[in-house]
């Protein structure tokens, strides 16, 4: 079973001084920088949490991490002063950054547990980020609030733990994870950041005049109401559990493709869980299910983005299909979409959905019977040495998303020291039995069984 074991629940007290704003080291530029036609979409404005795990460093015997993060973080933001800005909005709507030094939030705290107490809680879903991230009153809008919320926990065995939460208006995974890694080389008493940052959002800006040249299912206008479905809605009915995707899962799911099919770890696990979840679901078959998921754009040399550069770079496509015919194909037809959906995504795909946020008014996403997946397990979080070494476990919180329609893959080494890929997934209790026997048929069925007509209904 592909499932991690859920965690044990824990009694312990974290003690936090109260918040308080840390300010650039050195006087910063002071003014207003508009972010990107990529950054200022409507599916950006929410904040997303990240966490990282240390284990004590006798050779850092009496230095108190608290404070060697915290003046690290005065600064980093040196350099990445646009952080200690604060978010306005502009003519119809249109996102800036108001660089006025005002600093980023940082919280002091203290728990009464050892890491070794933790155990496998460190793995996504963290049961106890809210404690460990402290979502301080009035700071989660978007305009007007800071942009960084970071969390720093001592523990009784010399450990510690840092959460910290991003608008995402401002920056994706990939940009985050830089700038940490900035923070954690001036922990280290470094002169300046090995990659200096480089804003240009106007390389990602639309065109005049701006024009849709591509089909962008993910921004689809639909007649019906684009509402997810209520069951998907309500939290307190809905549970949250991690799936990992090691060596021995994977070999047993490439059993179930055809000799002539292929695809990366992304694309098979992606297909594999979107199909799953949908068979979950028991979705009408006649209804459109849609899978999007967040493309990188910095490997695209024609949009020409510097190393450094730290905005939102990504393209979201989306595959489409009807219930019945995910669920009644094998395997190899998700993987097939999902691979059809990478290949679309070049320099004019990217230039094409810059102008339609212009052009449409910066929409959502579709919401109805959609799965959207980012992956961050490779934005490099477990590199960020503070001094300490690196985390035991760095990255995201797993069960953080106010959308409940989506997964951010994170990189987690099992207890047979196996390295994977972790998903975690909130479905409604039911549909989650189903999901879990559902993924445990693929990983021990037959191959020959999965080609048989799969029978789905409607629940609605």
């Amino acid at each position: 079973m592909a499932a991690l074991p859920l965690p044990l629940s824990l009694n312990f007290t974290v003690k936090r001084k109260p918040p308080e704003l840390v300010v650039p080291a050195k006087p910063t530029p002071r003014k207003k920088k508009q972010l990107s036609d990529i950054d200022d979409q409507q599916g950006l404005r929410f904040h997303v949490p990240m966490i990282m795990f240390y284990q004590n460093n006798l050779a850092q015997k009496g230095i108190d991490p608290v404070r060697v993060i915290r003046e690290a973080l005065a600064r980093a933001l040196v350099y990445y002063y646009p952080f200690a800005g604060r978010l306005v909005e502009g003519p119809n709507r249109k996102l800036m950054v108001d660089c006025n030094g005002e600093g980023v939030l940082f919280i002091e705290a203290e728990a009464d547990i050892t890491l070794e107490e933790l155990g496998d809680t460190i793995w996504p879903p963290c049961p106890y980020w809210e404690e460990l991230l402290y979502d301080v009153p009035g700071s989660r809008g978007i305009v007007g609030c800071p942009l960084i919320l970071t969390q720093v926990t001592r523990l009784t065995c010399g450990g510690f733990i840092v959460a910290i939460r991003l608008n995402h208006a401002v920056s994706d995974g990939l940009g985050l994870a830089q700038f940490l890694i900035a923070v954690a080389e001036m922990a280290r008493d470094a002169p300046t950041p090995s990659l200096l940052p480089v804003w240009k959002r106007d390389l990602l800006k639309a065109r005049s005049p701006p024009r849709i040249t591509c089909t962008h299912l993910e921004y689809e206008d639909l007649e019906k109401d684009n509402a997810p479905p209520p069951r998907t809605m309500n939290h307190k009915e809905t549970i949250c559990r991690s799936f990992f995707f090691g060596p021995e899962e994977m070999k047993a799911i490439k059993k179930h493709l055809l000799p002539t099919q292929s695809g990366s770890t992304f694309d098979i696990v992606t297909a594999c869980v979107w199909r799953l979840r949908t068979m979950a679901f028991q979705v009408d078959p006649e209804e459109l299910v849609r899978l999007t998921f967040m493309f990188n754009l910095r490997g695209n040399l024609a949009l020409n983005l510097p190393s450094g550069f730290y905005g939102n770079s990504m393209a979201s496509p989306a595959v489409v299909s009807k219930a019945k015919t995910l669920c009644n194909h094998p395997l190899g037809y998700a993987v097939g979409l999902v691979k059809k959906a990478k290949s679309q995504v070049n320099e004019e795909y990217a230039r094409s959905i810059t102008d339609l946020m212009v052009i449409k008014g910066r929409p959502s996403f579709v919401m109805k019977w959609n799965y959207i997946v980012t992956d961050a397990s490779r934005a490099r979080f477990g590199e960020v040495d503070f001094g300490w070494g690196k985390p035991i476990y760095g990255g995201t919180t797993g069960d953080s998303w106010s959308i409940h329609a989506c997964s951010i893959y994170t990189r987690f080494k099992n207890g047979k020291g196996q390295e994977g890929l972790v998903v975690p997934i909130r479905l409604p209790i039911a549909v989650m039995e189903r999901f879990q026997e559902e993924m445990k048929k693929l990983i021990q069925e037959p191959v020959e069984d999965l080609y048989k007509p799969i029978v789905i209904k409607s629940v609605l």
